[in-house]
């Protein structure tokens, strides 16, 4: 799919003749006009925070998730999704490992087009092992009750601008309200 293509405005030829007698004017302007083509990447919500990672890192991310789902219209369980975001904080505080500052970080993305919620949560630990008999083994906690909440979870290394494992990522994606829902 190829762009529309820029069109240029300019003054007529004669609305911009001098006057006789007088000097041209020095200044000339040539417009652009291009349309307005949204990113097909770009969120249409996007938060970023970190928190301390002690026992109330977990309650802390749900208090914090809840007022901000909903002041963004997300269409999807706004308290589903706090109680996720507790679980992976709380996750990442016990198992995980703080970064330098002391602190875990948590971000919010809600794609445009289909409305999931991306909810990742960072720590400086790079392993995670065991990860599915985490998920399977654990009932009634943790990753288990992500899972219940309706999340498809994941993990991947977390890389810096370089390249280098700074520690892990663990994502939850969760749908707006009504779809993957059982009938």
């Amino acid at each position: 799919m190829t762009s529309p293509s820029p069109q240029q405005c300019t003054a007529p030829q004669d609305a911009s003749a001098p006057e006789a007698g007088a000097e041209p004017h020095p200044v000339k302007a040539t417009v652009t006009l291009l349309p307005m083509v949204a990113e097909p990447e770009t969120p249409r919500f996007r938060w970023t925070s970190k928190l301390l990672a002690n026992e109330a890192a977990g309650p802390s991310a749900r208090l914090r998730v809840r007022p901000r789902l909903t002041a963004a219209c997300w269409p999807g369980d706004v308290d589903a999704a706090g109680q996720v975001s507790d679980k992976l904080v709380d996750n990442a505080a016990r198992h995980g490992k703080p970064f330098a500052d002391g602190c875990i970080g948590i971000r919010l993305t809600v794609l445009p087009d289909s409305e999931e919620l991306h909810i990742e949560v960072d720590d400086a630990n790079p392993e995670f092992p065991d990860f599915d008999t985490a998920i399977a083994a654990a009932q009634q906690r943790g990753l288990w009750w992500v899972q219940v909440y309706g999340a498809d979870l994941s993990w991947e290394p977390k890389l810096d601008d370089d390249g280098n494992v700074t520690g892990k990522t663990v994502t939850a994606v969760l749908r707006p309200a009504g779809e993957g829902d059982p009938e």
